[in-house]
């Protein structure tokens, strides 16, 4: 083999080579702008589950204090109504104990 010919095989697998790493670089290229366009798709899906999220939280703190708000309610329209049903026992039996002591001093009927 001459020295031309090798200089032939030589620039022959150069330029192969060279050809190798440009479709490399142009692969690696399309990858790259694939990847960035995925991140950025994920990015803004994230920017909107993010969004979302913080919606759902004001909804719920909002139903929380209304629910808060009726609780707070019923409790004070339980207490109300525990109250009236006690002074109306409380009446009851004192007008029991009040029976039950006018029998006493009437003494007892002879059986």
């Amino acid at each position: 083999m001459t020295t031309e010919e090798r200089f032939q095989r030589i620039e022959h697998l150069t330029a192969g080579l060279a050809e190798e790493r440009r479709k490399d670089r142009e692969e690696y290229k399309t990858l790259w702008r694939d990847l960035a366009a995925r991140t950025e798709s994920i990015a803004r899906h994230v920017d909107a589950l993010a969004v979302e999220t913080r919606l759902r939280i004001l909804e719920v703190a909002e139903a929380g204090e209304r629910t808060d708000a009726r609780l707070k309610a019923l409790g004070e329209a339980t207490d109300a109504r525990l109250r009236t049903l006690g002074e109306a026992t409380d009446t009851r039996i004192a007008a029991l104990v009040s029976a039950i002591g006018q029998y006493i001093q009437q003494g007892r009927p002879q059986q």
